[in-house]
């Protein structure tokens, strides 16, 4: 079977709540809401309507689609400026350090702070692959395609980039870090929270909690146990950023505590590694597996295929092309397969 990366429309919308009811809570960008998912598309077509201008607060929603079955499997999103319309807040991970000479000893003292750091970066977020697919690399495909994206239409995107990973949530749905620090001053339990949070976003989060550094030493074991760790499914996603140079640079989620990996745009491996080339021909004669991209905003499309490089361009075997729905003489964006 062959898949291919596309923007969203608005047929896409039953696909986008049936994964969401999916991801089992703690996933803020694919709530399992009509509403919120229908402004999320109405958003993504604005986005990718617009054809010129600076880097503005948007939000690009793409698709894995299955050529043969028209079949939605994944999506994933993109957000060029984050903390545009809200404060985007993060807890900082620091650490005091004080001496008692009357003492003769050193203490050090973990502290979570309230920061908005990460305002004016861009994120990539909100990939989901649906479980029957969780194989043959297409988690890969969809979040290598959003870098071949930013690559595309790079006056889009900020020189900053982050990714916030889902934080750990116990069998019971619950959060551990909610729990034992945001829990405490709101008058609802984790699920509750993170569904208000996944349709009217975390701001109130920030508007009610104290605004003071927080000691670690002060929060349960099981909640200072969660700090800066991904939920168990969000590893191999978290090797994924490592593996194109993001970071964690403690920074990690005032909802669940999970870590936010950060780069710069262009340092990005993806990014930094992908070419634009000719289509010289299409055929079946050997090549490398590779990342391939085409298309313009609305018409962006990639997939995996076999990219065999000449001095004039490159030649694509007949499914990558079918799958891209591209022609000799076209113009494609590729990165080798990791």
């Amino acid at each position: 079977m062959s898949f291919r990366i596309r923007a969203a429309v608005d047929d896409d919308l039953q696909h986008l709540y049936e994964m969401a009811k999916l991801t089992g809570g703690g996933f803020t960008n694919l709530p399992p809401d009509r509403r919120a998912l229908t402004a999320k598309l109405e958003r993504s077509h604005a986005a990718f309507a617009r054809t010129d201008g600076p880097v503005q607060d948007e939000l690009f929603v793409l698709i894995l689609e299955n050529i043969e079955t028209k079949e939605v499997r994944g999506t994933c999103q993109i957000f060029t400026l984050v903390g545009q319309s809200y404060p985007f807040y993060s807890y900082r991970i620091g650490q005091l350090t004080q001496h008692s000479r009357e003492l003769n000893r050193t203490f050090r003292a973990d502290m979570l702070s309230l920061a908005t750091d990460l305002e004016g970066a861009s994120e990539v977020g909100g990939l989901f692959l649906h479980p029957g697919e969780r194989a043959g690399g297409l988690g890969l495909l969809l979040a290598r395609s959003r870098y071949l994206f930013i690559k595309m239409h790079r006056a889009r995107f900020a020189d900053r980039i982050l990714a916030e990973l889902r934080g750990v949530i116990d069998e019971a749905g619950g959060s551990p870090f909610w729990d034992g620090l945001a829990g405490r001053f709101f008058g609802m339990n984790f699920q509750d929270a993170d569904q208000f949070n996944a349709i009217n976003g975390h701001q109130f989060i920030a508007d009610l909690m104290p605004k003071h550094p927080i000691y670690t030493a002060m929060l349960t074991e099981t909640a200072r146990a969660a700090i800066g760790l991904p939920h168990p499914s969000g590893r191999a996603a978290m090797r994924m950023l490592e593996n194109e140079g993001f970071a964690f640079e403690n920074y990690v989620d005032i909802f669940d505590g999970g870590p936010t990996m950060t780069a710069r745009t262009d340092q990005v491996r993806s990014i930094a590694d992908a070419r634009d080339s000719k289509l010289v021909a299409i055929g079946d004669d050997g090549g490398k597996e590779t990342l391939v991209a085409t298309g313009h905003l609305a018409d962006f499309r990639a997939a995996f295929g076999k990219v065999r490089e000449t001095e004039d361009g490159v030649v694509l075997t007949e499914d990558c092309a079918r799958a891209l729905d591209v022609r000799e003489a076209d113009h494609v964006t590729h990165v080798a397969r990791l």
